[in-house]
């Protein structure tokens, strides 16, 4: 069974660098790919201090989209945004005053793996906190989906105008490139013990949080939808959705956050099944009703769902429906102008464009 496997190294040019990332991935990458993914062979995808968080988002969605088993490797460090305290992956451009806008919401990683099936994925991270965020991080466990294994360890800032080194996950790779790949909690505690005489745990967070595959797969939905995707059997994918989503309505209510899940999943349904319309026509169900309910405009679950409806929308080639939900999308744009410069401007844009045809 092929595998895949997504190498992701950031951190910031300017002086407010905290770890050297981009060193490991030499390291990992003189490791068969088929023993980075625990897999017979693998597809490796590489992304070494990227500039942008729509590339990020961009390679990560592709990678979550891949039927097989994802292994996730992420070396780099986390800031929090000033305006929603929030997590980033600080890329090659963030700096404090800019992490909204130029940083990788941790949270992206969370919704982009929320469909696959449990126990198909696996994350591995070294990463560096600065002040601010390590204080946060000791009442904020970072969140990084309930379905999926992860692995590795946080570490504090290191001393003022010293770049730290990322041990762990080079101990990873040198592991790794024994050609053997052992069961990954193993592995993992192979590494701690690696870096320990360096003093590179004693104050880390450490990660280890298991799925709960094996308990829950006989009974997860999302198990069930995730095969009926895999197998092409999508409108049965989608009535098992729908299925959920009614009883979460009569249960909880339509705006409760459990019967908006799985509008969301029914609207990520139609994105694999390939109707952009569909999938934007929901997105944007999904972000009025948020706003409906009293969420604020640059909350992330109402800005995800925003971002996705303008992403499905520039996938739609036919005039008719492309205007009319175009309308939609700049008035909630207007609303929620969410990360992206320039976004409400890129729509009226388009819209101009569609006026002209028929």
């Amino acid at each position: 069974m092929p595998g895949t496997v997504l190498l992701l190294a950031a951190a910031p040019a300017a002086k407010g660098c905290l770890v050297d990332a981009a060193s490991v991935l030499p390291v990992l990458a003189a490791v068969p790919p088929g023993v980075l993914s625990g897999t017979d062979t693998a597809n490796v995808v590489e992304l070494a201090d990227p500039l942008e968080p729509q590339a990020v988002l961009t390679r990560l969605r592709a990678a979550a989209a891949a039927p097989y088993p994802l292994t996730v490797f992420v070396t780099g460090q986390l800031q929090l945004d000033r305006r929603q305290h929030l997590p980033h992956l600080a890329l090659a451009r963030t700096t404090p005053s800019t992490v909204r806008y130029t940083g990788f919401p941790w949270h992206w990683i969370r919704e982009e793996l929320r469909l696959r099936a449990p126990g198909s994925t696996a994350l591995l991270l070294d990463l560096h906190a600065d002040q601010e965020t390590w204080e946060w991080l000791h009442a904020n466990p970072l969140d990084t989906g309930r379905n999926n294994e992860v692995y590795g360890r946080i570490a504090p800032p290191p001393a003022r105008r010293t770049v730290a080194g990322p041990a762990y996950m080079k101990a990873v790779a040198t592991l790794l490139r024994s050609g053997l790949r052992p069961p990954l909690d193993q592995l993992h505690q192979h590494a701690l013990a690696r870096i320990a005489p360096e003093g590179g745990v004693g104050t880390d967070i450490v990660l280890t949080a298991q799925t709960g595959a094996q308990a829950t797969a006989p009974s997860d939905p999302h198990a069930a939808i995730t095969a009926a995707v895999q197998s092409g059997r999508h409108s049965t994918a989608d009535a098992l959705a729908a299925q959920h989503e009614q009883a979460a309505v009569h249960t909880h209510g339509p705006a409760s956050e459990e019967a908006l899940h799985w509008i969301e999943v029914r609207a990520d349904l139609a994105m694999l099944a390939g109707d952009a319309v569909r999938s934007c026509r929901t997105w944007l169900t999904v972000a009025s009703a948020r706003l409906h309910a009293g969420q604020a405009p640059d909350a992330p679950a109402v800005e995800a769902a925003v971002d996705r409806a303008h992403h499905q929308w520039s996938q739609i080639r036919d005039a008719g429906p492309a205007r009319e939900l175009g309308l939609a999308l700049a008035e909630l744009r207007g609303r929620v102008p969410g990360r992206r410069q320039g976004a409400l401007e890129n729509i009226h844009r388009q819209l101009r464009q569609l006026q002209t045809q028929p």
